[in-house]
């Protein structure tokens, strides 16, 4: 669907109605909007909303996120977690749950993982570690099921809150992320620093 900030009024609206004792009548617990990290529209979306918060982190440096999520180049990391720090203090109740997906020689390794307790020290958060669902038009390759299970650990022995979604339907190019058949056509391929090309 895209990104759904980038129509954050109607989102908010949604949202509302969604959480009314005259709309769905919903938890606002149970009503979560995900974002990449447009930094202007979180904070109105925190001071509008009283709906959950995901945020994609996927990578613990400016350099890969800049790579894998070019909105990094916009809203770097110090800038997208430190407004979630500053905002969520006015949200005492509220936590924020950091997407992270595991990309192979990209962002997995025990470095990431002791990066990643450092990044998010202050926030009130969990964190989705999610197994990525290769496809044609990527040339990234999912960090092993035993490797994800390495990293979440070393993130609970830091004492993060931390949940692991692995892939499912992958074998029928149903998962998160995929369409249905991949057909014969080849999407453009992103282009790979060098630095990374030994990981791909």
């Amino acid at each position: 669907m895209g990104e759904p900030l980038h129509n954050v009024d109607n989102v908010i609206k949604a949202s509302s109605i969604m959480v009314d004792e005259q709309g769905l009548q919903f938890s606002p617990r149970k009503v979560t909007v995900s974002t990449s990290g447009l930094v202007p529209e979180i904070k109105r979306f925190l001071n509008e909303s009283n709906c959950d918060l995901a945020v994609s982190l996927n990578a613990t440096t400016d350099e890969v996120r800049d790579w894998i999520m070019p909105i990094n180049r916009r809203y770097n990391l110090s800038t997208l977690l430190g407004t979630l720090r500053e905002e969520l203090r006015l949200r005492p109740k509220s936590i924020v749950l950091f997407e992270y997906v595991m990309l192979a020689g990209v962002n997995d390794s025990v470095d990431d993982a002791k990066r990643l307790t450092e990044l998010v020290r202050g926030i009130a958060c969990k964190i989705n570690l999610i197994s990525f669902n290769p496809h044609s038009g990527s040339q990234f390759k999912p960090t092993p099921d035993e490797k994800i299970i390495e990293f979440r650990n070393m993130l609970i022995q830091s004492g993060l809150t931390v949940m692991v979604r692995l892939s499912r339907g992958d074998d029928q190019m149903a998962a998160c992320g995929q369409l249905g058949a991949a057909g014969d056509y080849q999407l453009p391929l992103l282009r790979v620093p060098e630095k990374f090309q030994v990981a791909l």
